[in-house]
């Protein structure tokens, strides 16, 4: 007997990195909160945005070429939410959010100085799917806030807090349950040194 039900096709793969995009230029700017958004490919390093073209960013992107992916986290919740249901035609959600504007070092657009992390994305191509429009972008740099790297000079994801969006709900990301290739990983053997 199955125990699952079947409902009609639909986007219901959670959770979704939830990401607060960054568009246009230091002076004429906006946020566009998107949680549809991946990795696409490794080398060269591509990402992707899925934007309506009816949002206000969406032109920004589109004539602009380039845009700012900005991780978001628990202190960040409330603007990633407000951002996504406020529209930069009528407010401009930098300030009204109370986020800093950063200069980015290959694109024009702003990075949000509070994100843990900004990847700064130029558009080398745009699928139109139906409702939404997908930026295929490439990977120019990403930008750690030094906070989150250790004294190795890693990038320690754990420090971060970052957030999940699943079916209209934010999460906090829990604890970590095992890393990359743990589950075949050889258990390390104590062995004692001979005298």
């Amino acid at each position: 007997m199955n125990n699952k039900v079947t409902w009609k096709p639909g986007t219901f793969l959670y959770p979704l990195p939830v990401v607060m995009v960054s568009c246009g230029t230091m002076e004429k700017s906006n946020i566009i909160t998107v949680a549809w958004t991946g990795i696409l490919n490794t080398n060269p390093a591509t990402v992707y945005i899925a934007v309506r073209p009816t949002r206000y960013s969406y032109q920004f992107i589109k004539e602009q070429g380039e845009f700012v992916i900005n991780l978001t986290n628990k202190n960040l919740v409330r603007a990633t939410d407000w951002c996504g249901v406020k529209t930069g035609s009528q407010v401009d959600k930098f300030k009204e959010m109370k986020l800093t504007k950063e200069k980015a070092n290959f694109v024009k657009c702003p990075m949000i100085k509070e994100s843990p992390v900004s990847v700064e994305c130029k558009v080398r191509d745009i699928q139109e799917m139906g409702s939404h429009h997908v930026f295929v972008a490439d990977v120019l740099a990403i930008n750690v806030d030094k906070q989150y790297i250790d004294e190795r000079g890693a990038f320690d994801i754990s420090k971060c807090d970052l957030i999940a969006y699943a079916n209209g709900h934010y999460y906090a990301l829990g604890k970590k349950l095992g890393k990359f290739g743990f589950s075949v990983q050889k258990k390390k053997k104590n062995r004692r040194k001979k005298k």
